[in-house]
């Protein structure tokens, strides 16, 4: 069976590219190997041809050959030969720098042949002409750039003198002055340290502090310092009870009053009023500053006041704080037998100290609001512990009319229901149990027995003892108000016709 095969390729030779080909073939007419160009046989010829047929560069043209060939008769001659001095050319020249030893990269067939310098630098330099050198300039030229009148020279000195005169005096002074270790002292001063717009503490502060007084008490060794506002023209002061119930018990006390620009004026008891911590005084004093009456009513908790007063005998003491709370009852035990103290407080983190009772608190328009009257403290003996943001200020609607009262009448009357009440159960805010009831009383008449427990008179809400005082006296004398009781577990509800104190 015979085999199917291949035959041969046939060759393939690829084009040639005519750009190529002129580059890089061999010149025209030309075969064979290049090195024949150059055979001995075929040197080059004067007409630029050679033996084998092969054109060369021209021959230079004939104007350019005579400007830079070799004139007739000087091969081997070079062109610099060294001078004797006299502008002559030395007959034995030196050999060129490459004679001794023959340079082997030297063309023997250029045209130029390098050699010493003609001219010695030293012997030209002898043998030159000095140049005349040209005239100076002045010193008005190097300083104006032209020249200047002799005048006007002479006016710029002068003024140059004066202004050397005039700083050599300053410098003078200045080191007089700080030379010298004594002297007068001149110092200036700013007519106003700082800005203190209305409605500011300060501001506030300047118009209240005026109308608060440091009320001072003694009787015989004993004696007290407290505070009190100036209410009235005619001199009445508001204070506590407190502060000066130690002169309502001895005739021979004596009761001064501390303004703050440091008038002092004795004082008078008008009226005091045991069961709420207040007490009128008159001071002998004309024109004294009144505080304004502003109104608590309007109060409400996060409010800012500031508390004025003499804490610890420090006049003109100035604090600031929030109202923290308001309708807080409060109740403390009362002086030398008198009843126990209990009303409607306004409560406040403002410092209040011992020396604060009777003082002025007031709000941020510095009406007043309030009479400082009893802190809450811890440690210390009785009556040297100091404010731990507890304190408790008399609500100013409720002092004035008790103050109006004292003083129209010098003495005050409170309604009342006629019985005595205690706390269910202590910190706990489930009424206020009667212990007994008066014969005869209010409460009597209305039915109320020993044992009920109030839980609300009228629209408050009864949660201890002291908020049952407290809200009784919210009415006036005379008024029938509606008092809820529990009776061995059933509600009930009476009216009470409220009677005096």
């Amino acid at each position: 069976m015979r085999e199917n095969r291949l035959g041969p390729r046939p060759v393939q030779r690829p084009a040639v590219d005519p750009a190529q080909a002129a580059t890089f073939g061999r010149p025209q007419g030309v075969t064979g190997a290049f090195d024949k160009l150059y055979a001995p046989d075929s040197g080059p010829r004067r007409d630029g041809s050679t033996g084998n047929g092969v054109t060369l560069a021209p021959p230079p043209p004939e104007s350019l050959a005579e400007a830079f060939r070799r004139p007739p008769g000087a091969d081997g001659v070079v062109l610099q030969r060294p001078n004797d001095g006299n502008g002559t050319t030395a007959e034995d020249p030196e050999d060129p720098l490459w004679a001794e030893p023959a340079d082997p990269w030297r063309d023997p067939g250029a045209g130029a042949v390098l050699g010493r310098p003609a001219v010695q630098a030293e012997e030209a330099s002898a043998g030159a002409e000095k140049r005349p050198s040209g005239a100076l300039l002045s010193l008005p030229e190097v300083l104006f750039g032209r020249r200047v009148k002799p005048r006007a020279l002479a006016l710029l000195g002068v003024v140059a003198l004066l202004v050397g005169a005039a700083g050599g005096l300053v410098g003078w002074g200045l080191a007089s002055a700080g030379n010298s270790l004594t002297g007068e002292l001149n110092i200036a001063e700013a007519q106003a340290g700082k800005e203190r717009p209305a409605g500011s503490i300060a501001e506030i502060t300047r118009r209240v502090a005026p109308a608060v007084v440091s009320i001072e008490v003694k009787a015989g060794q004993s004696g007290g310092v407290g505070s009190g506002v100036v209410i009235d023209p005619e001199g009445y002061v508001l204070t506590n009870n407190h502060v000066v119930a130690l002169a309502a018990e001895d005739e021979e006390a004596e009761i001064t009053a501390v303004f703050t620009d440091g008038t002092r004026g004795s004082a008078q008891i008008v009226g005091l009023d045991p069961k709420t911590d207040l007490a009128v005084i008159k001071v002998a004093v004309s024109n004294p500053i009144v505080i304004e009456i502003g109104s608590s009513s309007e109060l409400a908790a996060g409010d800012t006041v500031i508390a004025v007063g003499s804490p610890f005998g420090l006049e003109n003491t100035v604090t600031e704080g929030i109202v923290s709370a308001l309708n807080r009852p409060v109740t403390a035990p009362g002086e030398n037998g008198d009843p126990p103290v209990t009303y409607d407080a306004i409560q406040t983190d403002a410092a209040i100290n011992p020396g604060n009772s009777g003082g002025a608190l007031v709000d941020a328009t510095g009406a007043l609001v309030g009479i400082n009257s009893l802190i809450r403290t811890v440690g210390g003996a009785e009556g040297e512990g100091g404010s731990i943001g507890l304190g408790f200020a008399i609500p100013v609607d409720q002092a004035i009319k008790i103050a109006e009262s004292l003083i129209r009448d010098g003495q005050v009357k409170h309604p009342d229901i006629g019985v005595n009440a205690a706390s269910v159960a202590a910190n706990t805010s489930e009424g206020a149990q009667i212990q007994n009831v008066a014969e005869g009383g209010p409460a009597d008449r209305a039915g109320i027995a020993e044992g009920d427990v109030v839980t609300k008179v009228g629209d408050r809400t009864v949660r201890n003892a002291a908020e049952l005082t407290v809200a009784i006296r919210q009415h006036e004398i005379g008024d029938v108000v509606p008092v809820r009781i529990v009776r061995q577990g059933r509600p009930l509800t009476v009216d009470v016709t409220l009677g005096s104190d």
